[in-house]
């Protein structure tokens, strides 16, 4: 090779590195705490994850099982997890007890526009109606957001007297089962397949939503880290669209969804986790009140009734002030948040 002809081939190396540096942007990374296993709703986030979504959008995300809305929220105020997913009352509880905290998470959107908790109970207690709770027995972890919001429930519909069994959650189900305590707390899609799953038929359960009971709390937000806020917003503003782009597929079609769950755990129930996706999008994604206020989206008041609620229920160290718990200034454009089906007739 002479001289001139080096010369031509190193130009040309060199542009073509330049070409591909240009191209090959490096994804940013962003840790993802789920609030629980990997279950049927787990699939809004999974299958972003899967079909390259959140990569589409410049990101590296990685998504993590959890172990409660709790433990979510103080994962990513540790810095540990940059996003989670967690109830929002577990949100609001961390920010009023912990006023000095440096790191405090913020939600950036509603996913679960209402609370998935609820009363249950077997028609044989003849429980039919919240007021038939006073006096009874009530079991559910200490760290159940039904059982954490009770005293909400409780004012609205008067109820009085109940006394409390504690322990753990694969406990919950079987004791209620068992009739060793005469209704429990549990997220509706998780305790009436777990009760089914114990022998019960579900025409022997009685059912007491909260959201049906005059408790219009708000259920699991997405939440950032206020480091990932301040440092990219832009991150924070592609999560979410690639999120809702997936959230869309998936409440289109939950049942093929449910295939990227279980690429993430092999041994789930198909079956059981499509009906337990199909239950959350009915009841809390694309609830009523979602249709009406819109997805993704707060209605500044009943946010502020909610701050004042779990103020007053979760006997917090300061009131919680809903303008630093949510920012919603991530949002994708309407448009984008148009994800939710057509509503049944």
């Amino acid at each position: 090779m002479n001289k001139r002809s080096f010369l031509r081939a190193a130009t040309a190396l060199a542009l073509a590195a330049g070409c591909a540096g240009a191209v090959a942007q490096p994804l940013t990374p962003i840790k993802f705490q789920l609030d629980w296993r990997f279950e049927g709703p787990a699939a809004l986030f999974l299958l972003p994850a899967a079909k390259g979504y959140f990569k589409e959008a410049k990101l590296d995300v990685t998504v993590d099982a959890g172990t409660g809305s709790g433990a979510a929220v103080q994962r990513v105020a540790s810095g540990t997890y940059d996003m989670g997913f967690a109830d929002l009352a577990a949100l609001m509880e961390f920010h009023a007890n912990n006023p000095d905290a440096a790191n405090k998470p913020v939600a950036v959107m509603m996913v679960y526009n209402n609370t998935p908790a609820a009363v249950m109970a077997l028609k044989k207690s003849g429980i039919k109606a919240p007021a038939d709770l006073s006096g009874k027995k009530l079991g559910a972890p200490v760290f159940d957001a039904g059982r954490r919001a009770f005293p909400i429930f409780q004012k609205a519909n008067g109820i009085a007297g109940a006394t409390w069994v504690s322990m753990d959650p694969p406990l919950r189900e079987t004791m209620l089962a068992r009739g060793e305590v005469d209704a429990i707390t549990g997220f509706t899609f998780t305790s009436l397949l777990n009760l089914e799953a114990r022998g019960v038929k579900l025409d022997d359960v009685v059912v007491l939503p909260y959201a049906q009971h005059g408790v219009k709390l708000y259920g699991n937000v997405i939440i950032a880290s206020p480091k990932l806020v301040k440092e990219n917003p832009a991150a924070v503003k592609a999560f979410l669209s690639a999120f809702a782009r997936g959230a869309k597929e998936v409440m289109a079609n939950p049942d093929a969804a449910i295939e990227y769950v279980k690429q993430r755990d092999g041994i789930i129930n198909t079956d059981l986790e499509k009906r337990r996706l199909r239950m959350a999008i009915t009841d809390v994604v694309a609830s009523a009140d979602a249709r009406a206020e819109g997805f993704g989206v707060v209605n500044p008041g009943r946010m502020a009734l909610m701050a004042s609620q779990v103020s007053d229920a979760f006997a917090t160290k300061t009131r919680v002030n809903a303008d630093t718990v949510w920012n919603g200034s991530f949002l994708p454009s309407k448009a984008e948040l148009n994800v939710l089906p057509p509503a049944r007739k």
